[in-house]
């Protein structure tokens, strides 16, 4: 980067003065923050969080709230779901790949069961509710929902399907407000304030300060322009979130992502994952991104998606982030949803949290596909014939190309009308910090960098290029309890 300069490490004996103290400095307090800075705290550490907005929460806050959990969690158990860490295993490493760091996955898999158990320990709820439409999330307050595509082709045949899309329960919820996510976060900052953490607000992190040996001991911040020195006796945690809102960064790492961050706050800017590699920290999947596009599952799942060819691409009852990813990555972000008279009224009959699209009429509607073909544009008979194969096998109930379930499988009749999707997608950076299973972030030489640890979005997680929701609270909140005890040892 071109302010390289600024992100170098300040040695120990060049700081003179401290302005805090404590064993661990947390760095960020979101999900991964408020994780670290309660287990270290329980450990018997002394800790004192960072946070550069003037609050906690962070992007954790203000998201739908969804971790991604299974292997058997009491909840799945509650509501009658079969599931084993071996087959959450089998479905994550399928899902989200290619490159999953294997070791990763196995341990987060066999872990995910004591980490259901802990969150409700610290007092997150869930309801013993399932949800099992189409959608990015519940609409109410019903806590388990498939998260991932596990029920969708091809991931069915791969692992036996099972929900882990587990949601804190929150009356009268508000996304981006008070949703999941708040409730997910303010039982963990409630425990960590009883733990006797302390937290300092609008502390932005600039470098990480280190001592002779190049062991990590502090950190050098701003607050409002004047300069904080924090010394961590013990370590240093980073928290600090992805990079999605660092411009240079996504256009040398994401460029897809240029000009269309989503689902991610403006205080990601990827300042832990700089200020680490001043330090020589190892990066990994610097080019994964999650992607959403913007339109409501439960008119997808009702139609077809074609690309800038008119041919379909993928099973319309995937995930909506494979939808997305697939989409912005391989169809050049070129979509068209096609869908009947029929089905789009019985779609907007349904519930759902996602009813943004509803409020659209279609961009094309015709009397039959041949006038839809050509008011979008495409070549004589192109639709026609994705639209002639499609219902041919939909009679019949099934879909052998793409291998979208029965239920959702039927013809395309008319009026039909089409739906712009080109260009209606975004997402964040899913790469970061190379981090061991105990949250050390690793130097590029492959030993850990002594007292640094980091969890979260700054670091990569569970995610090589696929995405599950819940993927980011769950990795994040389950590492960070690894880096705080870990920096509490340290």
């Amino acid at each position: 980067m071109s302010d390289v300069a600024s992100v170098q490490p300040e040695r120990e004996a060049a700081v003179g003065v401290w302005d805090h103290e404590a064993d661990v400095v947390v760095v960020g307090y979101g999900v991964a923050g408020a994780t670290a800075a309660i287990e270290a705290a329980r450990a018997g550490a002394d800790v004192l969080v960072l946070e550069r907005t003037g609050g906690w929460g962070g992007a954790a806050a203000m998201s739908g709230g969804f971790i991604y959990l299974g292997g058997g969690t009491a909840l799945q158990k509650a509501l009658g779901v079969e599931d084993s860490p071996e087959n959450m295993e089998k479905f994550l490493t399928a899902a989200l790949g290619p490159g999953v760091d294997a070791a990763k996955i196995h341990d987060y898999c066999q872990g995910s069961v004591e980490h259901f158990d802990w969150l409700v320990a610290q007092g997150v709820p869930f309801k013993e509710e399932f949800w099992g439409e189409p959608g990015w999330e519940p609409p109410a307050d019903q806590g388990l929902m498939f998260s991932g595509g596990e029920n969708a082709a091809p991931y069915n045949t791969i692992a036996s399907p099972a929900p882990r899309g587990h949601l804190p329960q929150m009356a009268d919820k508000h996304t981006g407000d008070k949703g999941g996510g708040y409730m997910l976060m303010k039982p963990l900052t409630d425990t960590a304030e009883s733990l006797g953490v302390r937290a300092e607000y609008d502390v932005r992190l600039q470098r990480l300060v280190v001592d002779e040996s190049g062991r990590v001991t502090g950190v050098i911040a701003k607050r409002y322009g004047k300069r904080v020195t924090v010394r961590a006796r013990r370590g240093v945690v980073l928290a600090t979130g992805s990079f999605a809102y660092n411009q240079e960064m996504v256009e040398a790492f994401t460029p897809l992502l240029i000009d269309r961050p989503a689902a991610a706050i403006e205080e990601h800017d990827g300042i832990g994952i700089r200020v680490a590699q001043a330090l020589g920290a190892q990066l990994a999947h610097m080019d994964a991104i999650e992607v959403a596009i913007f339109a409501d599952p439960q008119v997808i799942v009702r139609g077809i998606l074609v690309n800038g060819r008119g041919q379909r691409y993928i099973p319309e009852d995937s995930y909506p982030s494979h939808i997305g990813q697939s989409t912005l990555i391989r169809q050049h972000n070129e979509a068209y949803l096609i869908i009947d008279e029929a089905a789009l009224e019985e779609a907007n009959g349904t519930v759902s949290s996602s009813a943004a699209m509803r409020a659209q009429p279609p961009t094309w509607v015709a009397e039959s596909v041949e006038e839809l073909e050509a008011e979008i544009g495409f070549p004589a008979g192109v639709l026609q014939a994705t639209i002639e194969v499609y219902n041919r096998h939909a009679a019949a109930g099934t879909d052998p190309l793409l291998g979208k379930k029965p239920q959702w499988v039927e013809p395309i009749g008319t009026p039909v009308a089409a739906y712009d999707l080109r260009g209606r997608t975004g997402g964040f950076t899913l790469g970061g910090l190379r981090t061991d299973l105990d949250s050390r972030v690793v130097h590029v030489s492959g030993a850990p960098i002594p007292g640094l640890f980091a969890a979260g979005r700054c670091t990569s997680g569970i995610c090589a290029g696929g995405y599950v929701s819940g993927a980011s609270l769950g990795d994040g909140s389950f590492y960070g309890r690894r880096a705080g005890r870990a920096a509490a040892a340290s």
